[in-house]
């Protein structure tokens, strides 16, 4: 069957609770034992003492280390992806972070797409090399022989244990060969020390892309957004072989940092209808990115879906997605202050951060998510003062444009004005 339909049934049987046709929230913290050796048998399963047999699922003992909501929020989750396993944690950052510890230790070279979220970025290139990580960026416009080269330039090639990307990039929509990152890893690799591949696919996950199938070794979601979809819980996931995601919930269960059983049942209850917000959010989209492109007032859109069919990044766009999303940002003509006065402007659009809810928001990256970035980084990113990000929702898309047309306005008006003598003409659109 297809991930949404099982998306209303997998890894929940009814008649284990009293024949609930939803799962019921379990709000314990610890769980009775039948025996004292069947208390014996789980917390060896759990360490990893006894594996259990194949189909078999570990008992539950605590739920710092498993609980029936977060057990079927994680089966269900590998649904999308077609991986062994996953694991759910507190937060997005959480899961990230996480991850990268379990996989890199002192004097291991990490190589990282550029830009990231701006906690991810500030997590690379603060946090890690003060723990003896070194760490390499590269954009989306490098070729795979200009990565190489960087690499090998760098004179720490042979210490490449992990290549980390986040595509499409946030908050400039740029896209990142996964498939060339695998044959860069797989260059660097040694027999018993492979360079593993991880994608945070939070902008298009897990609808509309599916990293591992392009040569992800690991696939991480801020949980918080599309999936959770409706700005009222934090969460964060990562998924890949059973292998790998075993050692990641090793080091969860020792950090403490997974959801509560309320926040697994929240999750379920959204991706049931998953896959029809995101559509619904990627035709908002659509509409929404077709009035800026024709913005007089807009420099540029960066939208998948405008992607020219002429350019090297429309075959790779066609590789790794199946829809152009529903993430928008755009360049206003002028900069902080024209860009401040048109998110000032809107009435239907929230002002507030984070992506992928049912209600549409804006955000400044300069200021606010990617604040933490250097400046000179921020520019050579094309995280300028100008640009804005959008996340289209499930409102109206006829009042969504009308939202942006009348704070363009506001702008457009602000901007006539005399500058050295002459006068600064503005195209305005009829209200």
């Amino acid at each position: 069957m297809h991930p949404q339909s099982l998306m209303m049934s997998a890894g929940y049987d009814p008649a284990s609770a009293q024949h609930a046709v939803k799962l019921p929230l379990y709000l314990t913290s610890t769980f009775e034992f039948e025996s004292a050796e069947e208390g014996k048998a789980f917390f060896q399963a759990a360490y990893g003492n006894n594996e259990t047999a194949e189909g078999d699922e570990p008992g539950y003992i605590y739920s710092r280390i498993d609980n029936p909501n977060l057990h079927v929020l994680e089966k269900r989750l590998c649904l999308w992806d077609e991986t062994e396993d996953c694991a759910v944690f507190g937060s997005g950052m959480a899961a990230i972070s996480t991850t990268l510890l379990e996989l890199l230790k002192p004097g291991d070279v990490l190589l990282y797409g550029s830009p990231v979220y701006g906690g991810t970025a500030h997590f690379i290139a603060d946090y890690l090399p003060k723990n003896g990580i070194e760490c390499i960026r590269f954009n989306a416009q490098h070729t795979m022989e200009e990565v190489m080269h960087l690499l090998i330039d760098s004179g720490k090639s042979s210490r490449l244990k992990c290549i980390f990307l986040e595509t499409p990039a946030n908050p400039t929509n740029d896209i990142f060969d996964i498939a060339m990152c695998r044959e860069i890893a797989d260059h660097f690799s040694k027999p018993d020390e492979p360079v593993q591949v991880v994608v945070d696919n939070t902008f298009m996950g897990p609808i509309w892309s599916h990293p591992v199938r392009h040569g992800a070794d690991l696939v991480v979601y801020s949980a918080t957004k599309y999936i959770g979809g409706h700005s009222d819980l934090i969460a964060g996931a990562v998924l890949g072989s059973r292998e790998m995601i075993g050692r990641i919930k090793e080091l969860r269960t020792f950090f403490g940092s997974m959801p509560s059983p309320h926040t697994c049942w929240m999750l379920t209850r959204s991706l049931e209808t998953l896959k029809v917000r995101m559509e619904a959010q990627m035709e908002n989209a659509r509409l929404v990115a077709g009035y800026l492109e024709h913005h007089p007032f807009v420099e540029k859109v960066h939208y998948l879906g405008l992607i020219p069919e002429d350019s090297k990044q429309y075959p790779l766009y066609r590789k790794q997605y199946s829809s152009p999303g529903a993430m928008i940002s755009f360049d206003i003509h002028g900069g902080e202050e024209e860009a401040f006065r048109f998110m000032n402007g809107l009435q239907l659009f929230k002002l507030a951060v984070s992506l992928g809810s049912t209600e549409s928001l804006v955000q400044h990256p300069a200021t606010m998510t990617h604040a933490g970035i250097p400046a000179d980084e921020r520019n050579e990113m094309g995280v300028t003062d100008k640009m804005v990000r959008l996340s289209i929702g499930l409102e109206h898309a006829d009042d969504l444009i009308r939202d942006i047309e009348q704070a363009m306005d506001i702008v457009a008006f602000s901007s006539f004005q005399d500058v050295d003598n002459s006068r600064v003409t503005i195209q305005v659109h009829e209200s």
